[in-house]
């Protein structure tokens, strides 16, 4: 007994040192010098091109505010203290200037510690609202931007929990804002409710082959909070700071003012809730009232929608995507499957789409069916119109033109959407008689703009397309072949002016209006370079072929200190992508002009630190016809990373003993099998990754078939299967509070457990209160140190011994 004791208590010293207990570390100066900046503000421009807004913000926010109340319901995480997504982006200073405007007026009036959010323009865009969030709650809050002066309007009982909750009237004068409800009931703590019995899941037979979503309800308890969450009242609220009654309590969810502003459109959620599905699949029922609050009609009403036909592809019955056409006054369009939501159903037209005029009791009208799954419309007029319809599964994009009078539609573009080489681009809008975006029409001509790559590089264009003739003419294209020119909007297409980005490796990204009549160029804001440590860094695109004659590339950075002729170790980071085609597969997207811009997830840090950097490697799986990407993802994966290496050490720069193979997410994924399947790395970072595909059985990333259709794929392609082939350094990185679909925590929780007890070389770092994507400084500071410190321990300091050690485990496996 006493032995037993004794080995208790060994076993629990072992677990001590291996459970380390660490603060918040920051990265070395090299580092923080490029993580710890200030952001340049985000940029709106009015539809005139008349004022210019600027939106500053952190780069990132406090463990602190991510340790505030948080509730996790139907797919939502919300703050129930303050009424808001609990994970929001704020806005902390605004302001404006005229276009023409050398220097811009700092706004008067912002609150103190302004956390803003939510900006939308007024109809005339004389004004934006927005919100701000204080410590108890939500206000809204008005810009005037001709005076750059801010007024509030209500105080802090707004309930921004489920979105559209700011909304203009037509006048300007007024908004329709969801306020919280005066017969709130205190919400349950759940962690110390004491259960009144065990919560029971039921199924009738039908088959419900659901994504692995996280964030669900999963008591009565649960269900009684998000009620609470949900439920707002709508006031009438009026810039001059009146507030009036408009709809009693209810769980409001989407409202949409008709383009005339007589209509309003509002849905609200209704029961039974799911334990299964977010709340966007609970029922709901969309009612359309008058613009004083005078309910009119119910316009559409969707059950639980729980069930569906298996694929990608698949979608309910009934009338979806209801919204506004934004060519008229007010007349409501949606569309309905033809093939019972079900893409093994073999029909000629997969979806149909009809259109209702005020006062919604007459007939609705067919305007246009869809042989794919339709995906929107772009309204120019009464007898044009652009609608788009796609098909996952072959990686097929249709575009229409159609006459929505009488039906007639021709397809003017039908493309692999994967091969942006053939990309026309986008139907250029602009605002029309209604303050909604349509297609900027000319006669019978309207307009392209498009990011135009291309085999001899990127240069973005604007066509002019004849809709009478079906022709083509190049209006305008980027010429610059050392910088990159991004077109951003049109603001006047008859004036020939074009809002637009350009950038270089060393020229920070500002603004400019160009025009392409007049060939003039005026730049209209001038950020500052924010790091300026990396202005002199050896940055290029490189191209390569895989084994199988794929044609490959990534962005190459040479080490800061680098020296013709020296050895350096390499970081290679990369995302797998899927494709249905090698053509498509071997386009790149690479551009050597873009800005090196280090953001928090990046490698490109470590190119102060002596590496070589290899970003965004590419690592496409293919399958072609009848074979799926993922029947040979391993032999493709390693394909391509050998590729990469090869490409580089070729050129004389690495050490290809010292490669470090890194990813987020599905790159995790990549990385963990990279290193179970091969000896080409010395050690690999993977962040928030799945790494056991059996806990997502229903599909993954581009997977559809489930796992009893292919258990050998999901047995193969899992990395947590494969664990004792595992012999190289990982680290294993992962947010406690992952929402993402399949990346539990627990996916690296257990990978770490199997590679322990299996005598890998692994550490686990779970950052608190963290979600899928980083956002705490403290954590981001924290990871690149954790980071730093393994690359420079297995990496560049790796040892012959432990060289040794890998290859004779390589071979023995």
């Amino acid at each position: 007994m006493k032995s037993l004791i004794n080995l208790f208590a060994m076993l629990f010293i072992l677990n001590s040192y291996a459970q380390q207990s660490l603060k918040y570390q920051m990265p070395s100066d090299e580092i923080l010098e490029l993580a710890d900046v200030e952001l340049a503000p985000g940029v709106q421009i009015d539809s005139k091109g008349d004022h210019m807004v600027l939106l500053y913000r952190n780069q990132y926010k406090s463990i602190q505010e991510l340790s505030e109340t948080e509730m996790r319901l139907a797919g939502l995480r919300i703050n129930p203290v303050t009424n808001i997504g609990s994970r929001t982006n704020y806005i902390t200073n605004i302001k404006v200037k005229k276009i023409e405007d050398k220097d811009a007026t700092q706004v008067m009036g912002l609150p103190d510690n302004a956390r803003l959010s939510g900006f939308s323009w007024s109809p005339d865009e004389s004004k934006i609202a927005c919100l701000n969030t204080t410590a108890t709650g939500v206000e809204v809050w008005v810009l005037d931007v001709a005076t750059a002066k801010v007024t509030k309007l209500t105080d802090a009982t707004v309930n921004a929990n489920m979105g559209s909750t700011i909304n203009w009237f037509k006048d300007n004068k007024s908004l329709l804002v969801k306020m919280l409800p005066a017969d709130r009931k205190a919400l349950i703590n759940t962690a110390s409710a004491v259960p009144t019995g065990p919560t029971v899941s039921v199924s009738d037979g039908a088959k419900a082959q659901n994504r692995t979503y996280q964030d669900l309800l999963k008591t009565p308890n649960d269900e009684f909070n998000f009620e609470q969450l949900a439920r707002s009242e709508i006031k009438k609220v009026s810039i001059d700071g009146n507030i009036e009654d408009y709809l009693p309590a209810d769980m409001y969810r989407g409202i949409s003012f008709s383009p005339d502003g007589n209509y309003v459109m509002i849905t609200r959620i209704m029961r039974p809730f799911s334990y299964i599905v977010p709340y966007s699949r609970f029922p709901n029922e969309s009612n359309m009232y008058s613009a004083s609050g005078k309910k009119i009609k119910t316009v559409n009403e969707v059950p639980l929608d729980e069930v569906r036909p298996k694929g990608f592809m698949s979608t309910r019955m009934g009338k979806r995507n209801m919204t506004w056409r934004g060519d008229r006054s007010a007349t409501l369009v949606w569309a309905e499957a033809l093939d019972n939501g079900d893409p093994e159903v073999k029909v000629d037209y997969r979806d149909v789409v009809y259109e209702l005029n005020a006062p919604f009791d007459g007939k609705q009208k067919e305007i246009l069916k869809t042989k794919q799954r339709f995906s929107g419309i772009q309204w120019g007029d009464d007898n044009h119109a652009i609608a788009y319809d796609y098909w996952w599964n072959t990686r097929n994009l249709k575009t229409y033109l159609f006459n929505p009078s009488n039906g007639e539609a021709k397809i003017i573009s039908d493309r692999n959407y994967q091969d942006v080489y053939s990309d026309p681009g986008n139907f250029v809008n602009s605002k029309n008689e209604y303050g909604r975006y349509s297609l900027t029409m000319n006669g019978d001509k309207v307009y392209l703009m498009g990011d135009g790559y291309s085999k001899e590089g990127q240069f973005p264009f604007i066509d002019e397309y004849n809709i009478k003739t079906g022709k083509t003419k190049r209006l305008y294209q980027s010429e610059y072949t050392d910088k990159l020119e991004s077109l951003y909007s049109a603001i006047d297409m008859k004036k020939g002016e074009i809002l637009v980005r350009i950038e270089s490796k060393k020229e920070y990204p500002n603004y400019y209006i160009r025009n392409i009549k007049k060939n003039n160029l005026t730049a209209i804001t001038e950020f500052e370079n924010p790091f300026k440590s990396l202005e002199e860094v050896d940055k290029r695109v490189i191209s390569y072929k895989r084994e199988d004659g794929l044609d490959l590339d990534g962005t190459l950075y040479l080490p800061l200190d680098y020296e013709e002729g020296k050895k350096y170790p390499m970081i290679l980071w990369a995302y797998p992508r899927e494709y249905k085609d090698k053509s498509s597969a071997s386009q790149s997207t690479s551009n050597p002009n873009e800005f090196v811009y280090p953001y928090w997830g990046s490698p490109i840090y470590w190119v102060t630190k002596g590496y070589v950097v290899l970003d965004d490697a590419a690592f496409p799986i293919v399958g072609e016809g009848d074979e799926e990407p993922n029947d040979s993802f391993r032999t493709q994966l390693v394909a391509n990373g050998k590729a990469a290496i090869d490409a580089v050490d070729n050129l004389g720069y690495i050490d290809r003993e010292k490669v470090a193979v890194g990813g987020h997410s599905y790159g995790a994924f990549m990385t963990a099998n990279l290193l179970s399947h091969s000896d080409l790395f010395a050690a690999g970072i993977a962040r928030s990754g799945a790494y056991n595909r059996t806990l997502t059985p229903f599909g993954f990333q581009s997977e559809e078939r489930s796992y009893w259709e292919a258990p050998e794929i999901y047995y193969n392609m899992s990395p947590f299967m494969h664990a004792d082939k595992m012999k190289t350094p990982l680290l294993l990185i992962h947010g406690v509070a992952d929402n993402n679909s399949g990346t539990y925590p627990l996916q690296s929780e257990r990978y770490f457990n199997a590679l322990k007890g299996l005598g890998a070389p692994v550490r686990l770092v779970m950052l608190p209160k963290e979600s899928h994507g980083y956002r705490a400084k403290e954590s981001i500071m924290h990871m690149l140190w954790e980071q730093d410190q393994w690359l420079d321990k297995h990496v560049k300091n790796k040892t012959k011994k432990e060289e040794k050690i890998q290859k004779e485990e390589t071979i023995k496996n």
